[in-house]
Parts: structure tokens; C-alpha cells; sequence
């Protein structure tokens, strides 16, 4: 497939971050593309809805927490080439949610220093975001 002919997939990513300055990050269960390996939340952005709305959903449905589009700021992208699609991952910081997340999904999700990211096997899209959130957190 030539590069013009692929698919571009946009995906919103969200690095949730706790009153520790730690970020969760979830497991991509079995079954999945990718299956076992360590990501932030987050999801495909669908038709007529914006990252942020995005973000707002998957939130909700995969951890179990609400935010508020006024929560979540932007502050990097990935842009990163598959075999079949290319994927245009923004990424957003969220401080401010309610409820405690957890595995809404059966995923196994854990809060890490993000210093740490790079001890958990992570998508290739998803590795240049982890620069940026060490400069933003330490």
C-alpha cells in the first residue's frame, strides 16, 4: 500500500495524573493488537466527536472516572506509521477527575513515576510521549 493510500486513524490519548504526580497506565488485555503491552488511556476519536469528547467517554467506560473538557489540557502528539494506517495520537493532561479509577474493562492498571515509563513495554506510537511527561513532571 503506497504511504497516500493509508489510513489515517485519530486517536486521543489522555496521561491522568493523580495528587502524587503519578500517571495511570493500562494494560492492553489479551485479544487485543498489541495485547500485554503498557499505554495511556484513551481511544479512537469517532465520528462528529472531538479528542476531548473522546477522552471524556473513554474515561468513563474504561476506568470509571469523570472529567470536564476544561480538565483536560493538550500537551504533545505522536504521529507514528503502522503497517496498514497511520496514527495521529494526541495527547492531553488531566489533574482534575472524579472517582478512582480502575480496570472498567478487566485491564490491569497501575499509577508510575514518570520517570518510570520506560520500565513498562509500551506501543511504539506511545514511547515519544513519554519525553514530554518527564520534562512536565520529573
Amino acid at each position: 500500500m503506497s504511504a497516500n493510500a493509508r489510513k489515517i486513524l485519530l486517536v486521543a490519548a489522555c496521561a491522568l495524573i493523580d495528587a502524587d504526580g503519578r500517571l495511570l497506565i493500562a494494560q492492553r488485555p489479551e485479544g487485543k493488537s498489541l495485547a500485554g503491552l503498557w499505554e495511556f488511556p484513551g481511544g479512537k476519536v469517532e465520528p462528529g466527536e472531538t479528542p476531548e469528547e473522546t477522552l471524556i467517554r473513554e474515561l468513563r467506560e474504561e476506568l470509571g472516572v469523570e472529567t470536564r473538557e476544561a480538565c483536560l489540557a493538550p500537551l504533545t502528539f505522536a504521529s507514528h506509521s503502522y503497517d496498514d494506517f497511520h496514527l495521529l495520537m494526541p495527547l492531553y493532561v488531566c489533574r482534575r477527575f472524579e472517582g478512582i479509577a480502575r480496570g472498567e474493562e478487566g485491564q490491569a492498571v497501575k499509577w508510575v513515576r514518570a520517570k518510570d515509563l520506560r520500565s513498562y513495554p509500551m506501543p511504539p506510537a506511545d514511547e515519544p510521549l513519554i519525553a514530554p511527561l518527564i520534562d512536565l513532571l520529573g
